[in-house]
């Protein structure tokens, strides 16, 4: 067999573009950026908890790359006894193969006590808000951080003063540990919801009381836009809030402006469960000029945000001038208002933006300071359009040669009783299979391809290899159908923020009921809508309940198949992935997909490989983009 493969490789035309090269890792190389993950206890949400952190912090640092460059991120699995990946969330179709961070997918998990070494390379359309999350169990609830792609300093898009990351995570109470097992037990104890929300790294859990917040904390430094470059192995501090904190982890986080400045508030959905909506008292003035990176939108002003998990929005927004603040009574600080949606017992949480550092936070309302929409189903459907119409169109109906229509349903497994969220009547989770799709491929070759026509006989996916296929130059209609559950006859319902690690798709809308094609075509020459481009966007919930397996509910994408490989498209909420709503698609036919000649790609084949270093060991690797690599757009 292994000999079969080394053949199948080197008999593979392999891709014009694979001019990489074979090097060692050893003490010589020193990678743009380092991230060393461990299991530890940490205070936050005015609690202690034993969570998966990255560099030692809640959230991860932030990681700053600019366009048009090649970037190698070193990650070490410091955690005794658990697997590690890490996913460059919304960087789709940019990394080296077998990097993308999906684990038993498109690469081997990294061992404890082990490291990868990930790349990276960025275009000249790829500045944006990103972020870097472990893709492994319940993991991404701590580990996560930002990921900028920042505006070429020669031509930004947008001008304005500085900026500022606003991370949001999910605190739990429950260790991940429980977490799992109570999702993954066959009677199925739902976890429930939210125990608090974290805005870089701090927050106050239900239940609890914020500590009293002192004038000018130390942190609170801010990134100029002129802050652009850097030496390689450098990493920016995390200062990018400041906050009140009494050492417990228990204080609000801060947001310093200064008056009259424009700024870029990037904006993180981070979270593994939560659908936040979020305003800022007296600012109705939130412009939101880029939604999921990679593409900038025609300016749309709101006086409040939704954010699933997953999604990022960039807002302009412009402060107050002195004469406004004192107009207003001479205030110093306001309240930015953030709570759940979706959830039984709704959570609301606090940060402070503040005018003044010398200013004292102020202590929580006890009533809420904005009356916030509750309804989330309508929010910017059918409203983001190109602001560069001619760098990318979105397909037409006319175009569209396939339709792949997926139903999402709560189910229990007749063979293990355990209860799963299915996609086309397929549950899948890290166990699915024993090896990697993209790795067999690589060692078997078209052998272990989807069969595109049985796929088409069977929802859309292969039954022999459990993945769906896709072939390069197809124009795809994907449709996710919300269902009643089928467990115990509930025909309960839940909204699911859907993300796509393949090419980014063109969202064209959402609505009700069953997905009507002709309905929704005709709605969108009728308001004469151009997509843009987006990596996660909602499927929600119209009702509590419907009777089991009613269609209530779609979200329709279309896609210009391109960029061979495997690729997740899967719900972002930690949960409902565990219990299977996930999905494998496999991008072309393996003579499109083989990128690296034999003589490395071994490396990657085995758990544990040789592509995987450790304290004594270096890993060798192939350098997909290495400097001789031809073809390759660098600089911006």
């Amino acid at each position: 067999m292994w000999k079969l493969a080394l053949f199948f490789l080197a008999a593979c035309r392999l891709p014009s573009a694979a001019f990489g090269k074979v090097a060692v890792h050893d003490a010589s190389f020193i990678p743009d950026h380092v991230l060393q993950v461990t299991y530890d206890t940490i205070n936050a949400g005015c609690e202690s908890r034993t969570s998966v952190l990255i560099n030692g912090s809640l959230p991860g640092p932030p990681i700053h790359i600019t366009p048009g460059s090649q970037t190698w991120i070193r990650v070490y699995n410091r955690m005794p006894g658990q697997n590690l990946t890490m996913h460059w969330h919304g960087l789709t179709q940019r990394m080296a193969p077998f990097a993308d961070g999906s684990p038993q997918a498109s690469q081997w998990p990294i061992p404890p006590g082990h490291f990868f070494d990930y790349e990276i390379l960025t275009h000249c359309g790829d500045s944006g808000t990103y972020y870097y999350h472990s893709h492994v169990g319940p993991q991404a609830l701590t580990a996560s951080g930002p990921l900028i792609v920042d505006d070429s300093p020669a031509s930004p898009t947008y001008h304005y003063d500085e900026e500022r990351i606003l991370h949001f995570q999910d605190h739990f109470s429950l260790s991940d540990g429980d977490i799992m097992s109570s999702i993954m037990d066959s009677k199925h104890r739902w976890t429930g919801g939210t125990n608090g929300i974290l805005l870089n790294g701090k927050g106050v859990a239900a239940g609890k009381t914020a500590s009293a917040g002192p004038p000018r904390s130390k942190g609170g430094k801010t990134r100029k836009l002129v802050d652009r470059l850097r030496p390689r192995g450098s990493v920016l501090p995390q200062t990018h809030n400041d906050a009140t904190d009494d050492g417990a982890g228990c204080g609000l986080p801060v947001i310093d402006v200064e008056p009259g400045k424009a700024y870029r508030f990037r904006f993180i959905g981070a979270t593994g469960l939560s659908l936040l909506t979020l305003g800022i008292e007296g600012h109705d003035n939130l412009t939101i000029v880029q939604v999921d990176g990679s593409e900038y939108n025609v300016p749309v002003t709101t006086d409040h945000l939704q954010i699933g998990s997953g999604q990022r929005f960039d807002v302009i927004f412009t402060a107050k001038t002195a004469e406004d603040l004192a107009a207003d009574g001479s205030k110093a600080t306001y309240f930015v208002q953030f709570e759940t949606r979706g959830q039984h017992n709704p959570y609301v949480g606090y940060a402070v933006l503040r005018y003044c550092p010398d200013s004292a936070v102020p202590a929580l309302p006890n009533e809420p300071v904005l009356n916030l929409p509750e309804e989330v189903n309508d929010w910017m459907e059918y409203t983001f359009t190109p602001l560069f119409p001619g760098r990318s169109k979105a397909p037409t109906t006319a175009e569209v040669t396939r339709r792949v229509i997926i139903d999402c349903d709560l189910v229990q497994d007749p063979k293990t009783g355990r209860v799963v969220w299915e996609m086309a009547k397929q549950a899948w989770t890290e166990t699915t299979f024993q090896t990697p799709p993209l790795v067999d491929i690589y060692l078997r070759g078209q052998a272990v391809i989807p069969n595109y026509e049985a796929a088409l006989r069977n929802y859309g996916w292969d039954p022999a290899t459990g993945s769906f296929p896709a072939k390069v130059g197809e124009v795809l209609e994907i449709v996710l159908q919300n269902r009643g559950a089928g467990v115990g006859r509930s025909g309960v319902l839940d909204s699911h923020p859907f993300h796509s690690h393949g090419k980014h798709y063109f969202d064209v809308g959402s609505g009700p009921g069953k997905y009507d094609a002709a309905v929704n075509n005709a709605k969108l020459e009728r308001l004469g809508y151009k997509p843009i481009s987006r990596d996660t966007t909602m499927l929600y919930r119209y009702h509590d309940a419907v009777a089991p397996g009613e269609p209530d509910g779609w979200r329709a994408w279309r896609v210009r198949v391109g960029n061979p490989g495997v690729w997740m498209l899967h719900c972002h909420l930690l949960a409902h992935m565990m219990m299977g709503m996930q999905s494998v698609w496999v991008v072309g036919d393996a003579a499109d997909i083989i990128k690296m000649p034999p003589s490395v790609s071994a490396n990657y084949f085995t758990y544990s490989g040789n592509v995987m270093g450790n304290d004594t060991n270096p890993p060798e690797v192939y350098e997909f983009y290495s400097s001789e690599a031809g073809g390759i757009e660098r600089g911006c």
